[in-house]
């Protein structure tokens, strides 16, 4: 890492949503620690975010992270200073974030400014910004694309575009084996998102940007998913690097108990909580920061998680009793805790008491349950959720789905699963038996494996070294190349 003949400038720009911004936030401050010039555009309500990630007293680096704001279009149809998908109520959540989405496209002039006034070296700008590549390329300013998943996800999804398998089916019950990959995958129609079902022109957007960028990085490490690395890049036919798991980057006292929203509980008293539990009993519930649903659903999986018999911290975005069962705070209060809003989640995972982890799987927490070495309990609810539950249970074999079947961001929109499904799922990662073992044992491997990728000579650390290298040697980056 230590000095360059030249410091890369390099403009950060993430998508306005907690699960977007943290990884490239800690993006940001790998680079720099690199040596890199990192500067990171974002809008004024987002600043306490970015400020919880990069301004931490432990980050030693050559630059200093830079900020820049521009200005969030008023003329929207948000609520008043919604300027991050997480601040948007999740019952709200269907039919808000497509106003959202259409409000950064806004945001294009602006960010032009800031490129005109910086001319940096290069840019990585989120998937949900297609638009970015046109901006930079007229100003011959490379792009890298980030999208904030992994391998295996991008490789389904570009099966499901180039072989269009989905067309063949005919109701939602109805199953389908995706075609050309390295694994038997096979999916619902109901679980397939419907933007990708009925080709949406932003989904094309999104597609044609990445195939003219410079390439992608992944939030990732090349021992996790070594065919998908490859066939992302053989078959799909993509520049990328895989540069994760970021979280670990950054992996401080500070930085684990800090990120992004200020937590509902104190620090201390989550980890006096822990320290009173056994090793590896505690099941962790979260859902993230998007997950909607109803009470009849959140009943069910506080009485799945009783019958468990389980030590567990449940974490919800909902406050109130009246969506709890009767007198059920009262019969688990000695092994569980609820946390209602945000929860220091790296900080929890990492515990010694902590032995698994109930997860929407989105890509961030899958990928901090790896790096933790911890078996999941799977239920996706939207997104590319259902892609990595597959990739979770049926490539890596560390997880047991609760059986959700549909594709929803609204809890009206899915089916309730029932309270037994919850303690099995629980169960099959927790309990006694081979296959649980099993998939404890491969869990612990995954952990170690991500730890090491990111050590000198690991595999991310090797691929970030390179592509560090690759923009400083050529002095006349090409855009598309």
């Amino acid at each position: 890492m230590g000095s360059e003949d030249r410091s890369l400038s390099i403009l950060f720009f993430p998508f306005m949503a907690q699960g977007h911004m943290l990884p490239m936030l800690d993006m940001a401050k790998l680079f720099a620690l690199y040596g890199v010039k990192s500067i990171v555009v974002t809008t004024p309500a987002n600043v306490p975010i970015v400020n919880s990630v990069i301004d931490q007293p432990d980050v030693s680096t050559l630059h200093p992270i830079q900020l820049r704001l521009i200005p969030f279009p008023s003329d929207t149809g948000l609520p008043e200073g919604c300027e991050n998908v997480s601040s948007i109520p999740p019952r709200d959540m269907p039919t808000v974030h497509v106003t959202f989405f259409s409000a950064t496209a806004k945001l294009r002039e602006p960010f032009g400014k800031v490129l005109e006034d910086l001319r940096p070296d290069c840019i990585v700008t989120d998937m949900f910004f297609p638009w970015t590549y046109d901006v930079a390329a007229e100003l011959g300013i490379p792009r890298i694309v980030f999208h904030g998943t992994n391998f295996f996800s991008l490789c389904v999804t570009d099966s499901l575009e180039r072989y269009k398998p989905v067309e063949n089916l005919r109701s939602d019950a109805e199953s389908v084996i995706i075609p050309g990959l390295p694994h038997r995958i096979e999916v619902l129609r109901s679980q397939i998102p419907e933007y990708e079902k009925s080709k949406a022109d932003f989904v094309r957007e999104v597609t044609e940007s990445e195939s003219k960028s410079y390439g992608a990085v992944v939030n990732s490490f090349f021992e996790l998913e070594p065919d998908y690395a490859r066939h992302y890049r053989e078959v799909v036919g993509r520049r990328a690097w895989h540069i994760g798991p970021l979280a670990l980057a950054n992996d401080s006292t500070t930085d684990k108990s800090s990120r992004g929203y200020k937590t509902a509980i104190d620090r201390n008293d989550c980890l006096k909580w822990l320290d009173s539990k056994s090793l590896r009993s505690v099941v962790y519930v979260c859902f993230g920061s998007m997950s909607d649903f109803s009470d009849a659903q959140l009943r069910e999986m506080a009485s799945g998680l009783e019958a468990s018999n389980h030590p567990f911290i449940w974490v919800v975005r909902k406050s109130g009793k009246e969506w709890l069962p009767e007198g059920f705070e009262e019969r688990v209060q000695e092994r569980g805790l609820i946390i209602r809003g945000w929860a220091p989640q790296i900080l929890i995972l990492n515990h010694r008491a902590v032995g698994g982890f109930m997860t929407h799987c989105g890509w961030n927490s899958s990928l901090e349950a790896v790096s933790a070495g911890l078996p999941l309990v799977t239920w996706p609810l939207f997104a590319e959720q259902f892609y990595n539950e597959r990739f979770i249970v049926d490539v890596l074999r560390i997880g047991v789905s609760v059986g959700a079947k549909r594709h929803g961001m609204s809890a009206e929109e899915r089916e309730v699963v029932e309270a037994e499904m919850v303690k099995k799922a629980v169960d099959g990662v927790m309990g006694d038996g081979e296959e649980a073992e099993g998939r404890r044992r491969r869990a612990r491997e995954l952990g170690e494996k991500a730890r090491k990728a990111v050590e000198k000579g690991g595999s991310s650390y090797e691929d970030m070294r390179n592509l560090v290298e690759e923009l400083k040697s050529d002095s006349k980056l090409t855009v598309g190349c």
